[in-house]
């Protein structure tokens, strides 16, 4: 993410620029053809092409409609994953106490529980981090080599350290061998928050009451879970996303041939003015070569178009706009580690709020 307001379009040429050295090929050749070569009967009508464009930009429009969707699905799944986590900390200190215990415990022992199911809920939240930045053969990171260069300069903690570094400290290392042999090690994570629950249950630290609460809380969390694996692990269908691409390289293809007819119809036009002198006449005759720059930008905006909806499509990939999830787990570590009364100097410092280094 980026601290300014509007995007920079030096960062938009720069990721593009792959395709605007295409485009300037592209639009060069037929002019080149057209003009210095006289191939005059190498033009379409630019009626059809409209007609194409127009309907590219519907189809491109629902494409991206659909991706920002996913995207904000996606904020909206860690917006609650926040909420439920605040609440699992509220629970945690007021829930907990010696009203039905069997064997009274002290405010200190008490808190030694409290902070191991609040560690605990962390390596959950590290544990999905994980499974939401694996790569999968759809992403634009794996296939697209504008995106692959983008993500050199991008600094995503999961990709520079493993699931077992990142659980250190978290768990016991009895708990982290357990979660570390599962396949779905986020899954594990609530299922030994579940097991602890029951435990204080048997003990008499917490009613029934409280403990359908606590279990109420382990199935939000595993609903969160599953949207997020939903969005992660299902692509955003792959007929509508390949065909708008072929429409979108049609279109480029057919662009520079309905301008330069069109652009050379305007120049033999201003030929026929009176009193043209001979800046007037250098333009007139060389006005087809406007072709080259027109056709550059309308290609570059309907790409824009594509490769912004490709890159929303999956918001966990660690790209610059995608949900900044290792942003917020550490800023949802600080608020429950404060909220149980944790010693400051042992609460990692935030991640920057706004930074196009660290996702």
């Amino acid at each position: 993410m980026y601290t300014k307001a509007i995007y920079p379009i030096s960062t938009v040429v720069r990721w593009t620029r792959r395709y605007l050295f295409f485009f300037v090929l592209l639009s060069l050749v037929p002019v080149i053809l057209y003009e210095v070569v006289d191939w005059k009967w190498l033009h379409l009508p630019w009626l059809p092409i409209g007609l194409v464009g127009m309907a590219l930009a519907f189809i491109s429009g629902f494409k991206n409609n659909a991706s920002y969707g996913r995207l904000w699905e996606a904020r909206k799944i860690y917006g609650g994953i926040v909420n439920t986590s605040r609440l699992l900390a509220t629970m945690v200190n007021d829930f907990i106490t010696n009203e039905y215990a069997k064997e009274a415990k002290t405010d200190e022992e008490f808190f030694e529980i409290k902070k191991t199911i609040i560690m605990r809920h962390v390596a959950w939240m590290t544990a999905l981090r994980h499974a939401l930045r694996v790569k999968k053969n759809w992403e634009t990171t794996v296939s697209n080599l504008s995106d692959k260069e983008h993500m050199k300069a991008i600094k995503v903690r999961e990709y520079e350290h493993t699931l077992k570094e990142e659980l250190a400290g978290y768990l016991s290392d009895e708990e982290r061998d357990q979660i570390l042999s599962t396949t779905n090690k986020q899954t594990a994570c609530l299922n030994l928050q579940s097991s602890h629950f029951k435990q204080l249950k048997l003990n008499g630290y917490i009613d029934n009451f409280r403990h359908v609460e606590f279990k109420n809380i382990i199935g939000e969390l595993l609903t969160l879970q599953g949207q997020a694996e939903r969005i992660k692990n299902f692509p955003y269908p792959r007929q509508f996303a390949t065909l708008n691409l072929f429409f979108v390289w049609i279109f480029i293809f057919l662009l520079p041939l309905g301008l330069m007819h069109e652009f050379d119809k305007i120049g033999h036009a201003l030929l026929e003015h009176e009193n043209v002198n001979v800046l007037h006449l250098f333009f007139a005759k060389n006005f087809v070569w406007l072709t080259i720059p027109f056709s550059i930008v309308i290609s570059w905006i309907f790409m824009l178009m594509e490769r912004v909806g490709d890159v929303s499509e999956n918001p966990f990939e660690g790209m610059s706009n995608d949900i900044p999830i290792t942003t917020i787990s550490r800023a949802i570590e600080i608020d429950i580690r404060e909220m149980i009364g944790d010693d400051k100097n042992e609460i990692p410092k935030a991640h920057p709020e706004y930074s196009n280094t660290q996702m």
